[in-house]
């Protein structure tokens, strides 16, 4: 089993969030099985002050590999990568793009940094990916353009948990995108904090229906939303009342 997360942070040692990211405990959780030593993890990380932290988190696991470079959606070997002074220590929402940086700390500094960076794609050929069972995104305001670099072609991938938190007007897009490439939404993904959606390779046609409203919904009502999302949930009308009741009850309780 292959893992890839791309834009790591902290990994789960940023007292800020109480120490959790709910994608690391979920490959920490997964290397506890007792076939983990035939899985790979690849960890990747732009900004080098919480590359420390990631091997502290993972110095536990021999099969993981930690990469502080840029991955990016064009070809090149430099990146810049901004951040706000105000998010410190661990600068969480360090992007590539100046403007998601702006969008969290309006009234911060704005520094920068530049760091090594590699396609998306050529990160994967590089080290002979050719298959990964869990991809997880969260690059900060770039996640669909990287997802949408990636050669579906060339590598096989399984799950994907991606933030949706700062797609804003991509969401459509990234909907359609992984929907054409064979994947159904089938709701949260692996942050903690419900910010990923997450898609997987199987076609689910109910799901896909839905999914094609979910880009209009605020945040909030998601949760909501992903009570229809479970086709075995819904199989009678008994079962749909059930969830609507669900619904009512947990928006006006």
């Amino acid at each position: 089993m292959i893992f890839c997360h791309l834009g790591v942070g902290a990994a789960d040692l940023d007292v800020r969030a109480n120490n959790r990211c709910g994608v690391t405990e979920f490959i920490k959780l997964k290397l506890q099985n007792k076939n983990s030593q035939n899985y790979e993890v690849y960890l990747v990380e732009a900004n080098p002050i919480n590359i420390s932290k990631i091997k502290t988190s993972y110095k536990n696991y021999s099969n993981v590999k930690i990469f502080n470079i840029g991955v990016t959606s064009e070809d090149k070997k430099k990146i810049r990568f901004y951040y706000a002074e105000d998010d410190a220590p661990h600068y969480q929402t360090c992007s590539m793009s100046v403007d998601s940086v702006k969008f969290h700390h309006p009234s911060s500094k704005i520094s920068s940094f530049e760091i090594d960076a590699v396609n998306t794609s050529k990160f994967f050929e590089q080290n002979n990916i050719k298959k990964i069972d869990y991809l997880f995104i969260d690059l900060e305001g770039i996640d669909f353009e990287v997802l949408s670099s990636i050669n579906f072609k060339k590598i096989d991938i399984r799950n994907i948990s991606i933030e949706y938190i700062n797609l804003e007007s991509k969401k459509k897009k990234m909907i359609n995108f992984l929907i054409n490439r064979g994947f159904s939404y089938c709701g949260y993904g692996y942050d903690h904090s419900k910010f990923d959606f997450l898609f997987k390779k199987k076609i689910i046609l109910w799901n896909i229906i839905l999914s094609k409203f979910l880009h209009i919904l605020d945040h909030k009502y998601i949760e909501y939303f992903n009570y229809f999302i479970f086709s075995k949930e819904i199989k009678s009308s008994i079962n749909l009342k059930i969830i609507l009741k669900k619904i009512f009850k947990r928006l006006f309780n």
